[in-house]
């Protein structure tokens, strides 16, 4: 039955949910890699693949929602909460572009005192520093208390955002969109059908957005694929998601710090698996973040065509106790062991000019002393 499921993705024929979890529930990781392999080649036949640089600047930690799974949240009075200065902010992107970057991913808690003005000012003031860089900014849980804070509907505040200088938004926050689950590791935190509108109404309005999603911790193998389907649908209806990403749950220094890691089996099957059922979604990012070198190397042969961020810094998963660092060329190297030639890309998956690209290899050849990952304070 397995061996029939996995044909009939790999001829391009659609997975119902039963032979998705079919397919979870199967513990042949070989021929799941295999065809989420096949897959990728059939979608990627080019003799590349892809790399972005960026950087994810956390410009607060204080959030009002309460996540079990969060090593990285301050409560509101918390004297370990802050807020990025403007200047510090500025540095941060000035550094990234001298590093060849052209996006920042700039997420942050669920602050409660801040206006919609306030993050409108944000984006301008970014922008008409650095007009070149995508600002992939504010997750949909973000967002969506965007409108609460300011009795605003959803499309008023992305349009607004939109026309301050927001191009794009990550797919931060999903974890998984099942509302059994959220609500059993998440309070004050937007649900599903709410996080998937943000999404619809972003792709009405023109947006392109990642979605991601973060399993190993309550969820059931069922449910992760209820979280596919979802994803899979609202793709149909509008076709503005570029990019899928799952991690495992990392749960060092959580609340769930007693639930066991999903290891490296888990996290490459559940990648293959998302490969081979999410058809109309083009690219797979690596996880090597959570994942490590080698093991993000090998999602390359289990349905990634893209290695992800440089990511000069990252702060949340770092919380958690998982600290992988990567150079450019660690990253460029790894995707030509398999003997593809590495390439930089942008949000939108599509490749920069190799002068560019040049550039961006000597910068980082040139400050190799760099700290990959700057914990905000």
């Amino acid at each position: 039955m397995i061996e029939d499921i996995l044909q009939k993705a790999v001829a391009g024929e659609r997975l119902k949910p039963d032979e998705g979890l079919a397919l979870m529930q199967s513990n042949d990781l070989t021929a799941l890699g295999r065809a989420a392999d096949a897959v990728t080649r059939r979608l990627h036949p080019e003799p590349i693949r892809t790399y972005n640089i960026d950087r994810n600047i956390n410009y607060t930690n204080v959030c009002t929602a309460v996540c079990d799974f969060c090593a990285f949240y301050r409560k509101p009075k918390s004297p370990e909460g802050y807020v990025l200065p403007r200047d510090v902010l500025l540095a941060k992107v000035q550094e990234t572009v001298e590093l060849g970057g052209d996006q920042i991913l700039m997420q942050g808690g669920l602050h409660p005192d801040f206006s919609l003005e306030w993050y409108e000012e944000l984006l301008a003031d970014i922008k008409s520093h650095f007009p070149q860089v995508n600002l992939h900014a504010f997750s949909p849980p973000e967002l969506h208390a965007f409108t609460k804070i300011n009795k605003l509907p959803i499309r008023t505040v992305l349009e607004r955002l939109k026309a301050a200088g927001l191009g794009s938004i990550p797919g931060g926050g999903a974890e998984i969109l099942v509302d059994r689950v959220r609500k059993e590791i998440t309070r004050g935190k937007v649900l599903t059908d709410d996080w998937l509108n943000v999404m619809r109404v972003w792709h009405q309005l023109g947006g392109v957005s990642s979605v991601t999603m973060m399993f190993g911790h309550v969820e059931t193998l069922a449910e992760r694929i209820e979280h596919l389907e979802r994803v899979r649908q609202l793709q149909d209806e509008t076709g503005g998601f570029t990019a899928f990403i799952c991690w495992t749950f990392q749960p060092e220094h959580t609340d769930l710090a007693h639930i066991p890691p999903a290891g490296s089996f888990d996290y490459l099957k559940t990648q293959a698996v998302s490969r081979l059922y999410l058809d109309n979604i083009p690219n797979i990012q690596s996880s090597w973040v959570t994942q490590g070198l080698k093991i993000g190397q090998l999602a390359l042969l289990f349905g990634a065509n893209d290695m992800g961020s440089l990511m000069i810094e990252e702060n949340v998963v770092a919380e958690a106790g998982t600290v992988h660092y990567l150079t450019l060329d660690q990253i460029r190297s790894a995707i030509e062991e398999l003997g593809f030639a590495p390439r930089q890309r942008n949000v939108r998956y599509e490749l920069v000019d190799l002068a560019h690209e040049a550039r961006a290899i000597a910068a980082n050849r040139a400050k190799q002393s760099l700290p990959l990952v700057q914990l905000a304070t």
